[in-house]
């Protein structure tokens, strides 16, 4: 390891990196075919963690690529399957094969596979899900999951949800109970601290490390990254052979997305290239491997929106430690940070913390009580028939997320670290079957709200924090009256409306 990188290095170790026992909060994608052992295995040294891309792969291949990874770093490492495209006698095996050789990790994507999750859980694995929605992030969660990645539509590869990073992310950071990680187009350092900045606890790259000599990607598509742009990606279903109906990927525009080779939709294969003997058809998910041999531009060419800041192809350590470097510089600027690490006057955050105790408790608490709120809204805006009631249901969850993202900043802000728990409010309202006496006592629970930020606002002197929570304040007036209106009922005395701060939904 560089010295000069190494020293540089002073990113948050997050909750996240202490589960799955890696230095720095920094992921490498499972990507299929292209994260095998050597790419897994040099991120993990450099202080990342690595998922070996198995997603379809035969046991004998998973096997070995454990083991090579083994002889190559004794840090932990994870494995990536993804269960929608798995055969499913293929998936048990593979499964029991993870659990047999003692795998630490295992990352899954696309349909939340409750078996797959429990049993990987009973086998003591940890399990990290790949999410592209708030209410996958739930049934994940609730299934079992104890990881979360919010993958952004910028991603490469396949993508799940369709909405921005950041937006998503806001999302899901609402309704989470668990250490998220982000994902789509993060390819430098700055991405790095900008996610952990938004409330993140890692960052997954995996176009940066495709682009690297230690993945297994062929050279003609690393070429191909080194020289795109961001507008060069196009979001596409045209290559689908193997993988569910409409499921999109994120590519290089090539012969296959401008049109070229025919209607992806006809039914007759075309071999347009082979591994080892297995062809590899136009149209199908597969991506140029070292192990290909064909028409390398007719493939799926993944790549990230993120690709425009990759210039070079690099051993993966010396990036892994690069983007830690620049991150951690990005990091202090944005923490506000302008002196040595090692002078005492650091010991300031520390006074500021403190001094700032009482405050950050209490907006830790609606915090807690604003993600139960957004989980309740996310929930009943599914459960409700009618249009209307859907509509104000989903519009009272657009802003439940919004004040959990404004009370996450403002507890930073103050040096503090944000709560990931949720308030039992949760589970008290959902154990209402009738969606009008859900909602109901939501907005028993919004009354106390109003309640609490009344008390707090003479506490806080941060004028822009203040400003934050008048907001929230009036939002949730408001929204206590329409939900009331809509019920037919009065606004609930702020006095008389259930408590939030009791027992807590882990």
């Amino acid at each position: 390891m560089h010295s000069s990188y190494s020293e540089a290095s002073s990113l948050p170790r997050t909750a996240l990196c202490d589960l799955l026992g890696c230095r720095h909060p920094l992921l490498l994608a499972g990507m299929g075919g292209v994260s095998r052992s050597e790419l897994v295995a040099a991120v993990t040294e450099a202080g990342g963690f690595g998922f070996l891309g198995m997603v379809r792969e035969p046991l004998a291949l998973i096997r070995t690529e454990v083991e090579r990874v083994r002889q190559r770093t004794d840090r932990p490492f994870g494995v990536n399957l993804i269960p929608a495209t798995t055969d499913p006698q293929l998936l048990r095996e593979q499964v029991e094969l993870c659990i047999a050789l003692r795998v630490p990790v295992v990352s899954l994507f696309w349909d939340v596979h409750h078996a797959v999750i429990a049993r990987l859980r009973e086998a003591g694995i940890v399990v990290v899900h790949q999410v592209g929605s708030a209410t996958e992030a739930l049934l994940a969660q609730e299934a079992g999951a104890q990881a979360l990645i919010a993958q952004g539509v910028e991603a490469g590869g396949h993508v799940r949800g369709r909405l921005p990073l950041m937006e998503l992310l806001t999302q899901v950071l609402s309704v989470a109970s668990v250490p998220v990680a982000a994902a789509g187009g993060l390819a430098d350092g700055r991405d790095v601290a900008r996610v952990l900045a938004q409330g993140a606890q890692a960052a997954v790259l995996g176009t940066a490390l495709m682009a690297t000599i230690d993945s297994f990607a062929h050279d003609y598509h690393k070429q191909r990254l080194v020289q795109a742009h961001a507008g060069d990606t196009v979001l596409t279903e045209d290559f689908h052979i193997n993988w569910p109906l409409h499921a999109a990927v994120r590519v290089l525009a090539n012969s296959v997305t401008c049109c070229e080779r025919g209607d992806p939709s006809m039914a007759e294969r075309t071999v347009i290239g082979e591994e080892e003997g297995r062809p590899i058809y136009l149209f199908s998910t597969d991506s140029p491997l070292r192990s290909m041999t064909g028409n390398y531009e007719a493939m799926a060419l993944y790549a990230g929106k993120g690709v425009d800041r990759i210039t070079s192809i690099e051993p993966a350590g010396e990036r892994v430690q690069r983007i830690v470097a620049e991150a951690a510089q990005h990091w202090r600027l944005l923490e506000g940070e302008t002196v040595d690490v090692a002078s005492p006057v650091c010991y300031a955050a520390d006074v500021e913390r403190e001094r700032h105790a009482p405050v950050i408790a209490r907006l830790d608490e609606l915090l807690e009580a604003e993600r139960a709120g957004a989980r309740v809204t996310l929930r009943s805006a599914a459960h409700a028939q009618d249009g209307d009631m859907r509509a104000l249901i989903e519009a009272v969850h657009r802003d439940e997320v919004k004040w959990c993202a404004m009370l996450m900043r403002a507890i930073r802000s103050l040096q503090g670290t944000p709560s990931s728990r949720t308030g039992a409010f949760y589970a008290k309202a959902m154990a209402f079957e009738k969606l009008d006496e859900r909602l109901a006592f939501l907005n028993r629970g919004q009354g106390w709200v109003v309640k609490k930020l009344r008390e707090l606002l003479p506490m806080v002197d941060d004028a822009s924090i203040r400003q934050g929570l008048t907001e929230m304040l009036q939002a949730h007036e408001v929204n206590l009256d329409k939900v009331n209106s809509r019920l037919g009922l009065a606004r609930p005395r702020a006095d008389a409306v259930p408590s939030q701060a009791g027992a807590r939904l882990e």
